[in-house]
């Protein structure tokens, strides 16, 4: 069976390399000339050849020494990278997130980049799904947190914000000198009512659901995506209404409400799950930054200065 070569043989053979000197080399390892001397003897005694000559005039090394030497310092190297990558900070690490897919699109990217700015070793993933799904996973340890959707005043998850929830329709068409073209309808006028909706499990497809329901109004699914992009483009190109967090609905699209005959709707909360247990500082870190940049939104304050970054709270370990 081959011998195993040691690095700290190999550090004091390269040592005595660099330096043509084992008295130099071991000033540089903070070890006697002697001590060096006997461990580049165990080397050649492993590798069962002579890597330096001495003599009265130095050091020189020998042609399998020069060979030894290419190798050494390549392992040498891949050994320095490995402890290193072992015993990195801490705060080194990844965090896995879940959330709705239109959470990840207009609440997400301000969060995220505030904290990579702050924090760029710290990789972030980020898992999109329905809110009672994401629930379910986080309390089987799949992620370390989980920014939800849930009914206003349901326990479970720490509260972020409320958020109000609105009817969304298409925009105006636009007024020519004709009028509409004949037999035109808005989108929300038609019955039964064509809906753009996320998949079943949705809390606000529920709720709006219900709300309809609970007006006696026909509906019918006219199309379902898990993507608000999706969603938004559907509604966009007159598939039908849908409802969404106000902090969802882009510019480009139309709220309606009680004027056009739909129900209000509630208020949601928006909450954040953690996974059980003491959570390590890189969890911690984007969960403050969640609780500080989204919950600032809430109260209707936005940083003063977009360009000043909002400070991300420092968590001892």
């Amino acid at each position: 069976m081959p011998a195993n070569l040691d690095t700290d043989l190999l550090r004091a053979f390269v040592a005595v390399a660099d330096s043509a000197s084992f008295t130099r080399a071991g000033e540089r390892l903070g070890r006697t000339q002697a001590a060096v001397s006997q461990q580049v003897r165990r080397l050649e005694d492993t590798v069962g050849k002579r890597v330096f000559e001495r003599d009265t005039h130095g050091v020189r090394m020998t042609r399998d020494g020069e060979v030894l030497l290419a190798y050494a310092r390549r392992m040498l190297t891949l050994n320095d990278e490995v402890m290193a990558l072992m015993h990195r900070s801490p705060t080194v690490a990844s965090v896995r997130i879940g959330t709705p897919d239109d959470y990840a699109t207009m609440l997400l990217p301000e969060v995220l980049a505030r904290f990579n700015a702050a924090y760029p070793d710290v990789m972030v993933e980020v898992i999109c799904d329905n809110s009672p799904d994401l629930v379910a996973e986080i309390d089987k340890g799949r992620y370390d947190l989980a920014l939800v959707t849930r009914k206003a005043g349901e326990a479970g998850g720490e509260l972020v914000r409320q958020e109000p929830v609105s009817w969304v329709a298409p925009p105006q068409d636009p007024v020519s000198p004709s009028g509409p073209p004949p037999g035109h309808r808005p989108v929300e006028s038609l019955d039964p009512l064509p809906l753009a909706l996320f998949p079943k499990g949705c809390v606000v497809r529920d709720l709006a659901v219900a709300a309809l329901d609970g007006i006696g109004r026909d509906w019918r699914v006219a199309f379902t995506s898990k993507s608000v992009v999706a969603v938004h483009g559907a509604v966009m190109g007159g598939l039908g209404v849908t409802a969404m967090e106000n902090c969802t609905v882009p510019p480009s699209l139309r709220r309606i409400g009680a004027a056009e005959g739909f129900p209000e709707l509630p208020d949601i909360d928006i909450a954040l799950h953690r996974a059980r247990g003491t959570a390590p500082k890189p969890v911690r870190l984007l969960a403050d930054a969640i609780h500080d940049l989204v919950g600032l939104q809430m109260l209707g304050r936005r940083a003063p200065n977009r360009d000043v970054p909002v400070p991300v709270r420092e968590v001892t370990p």
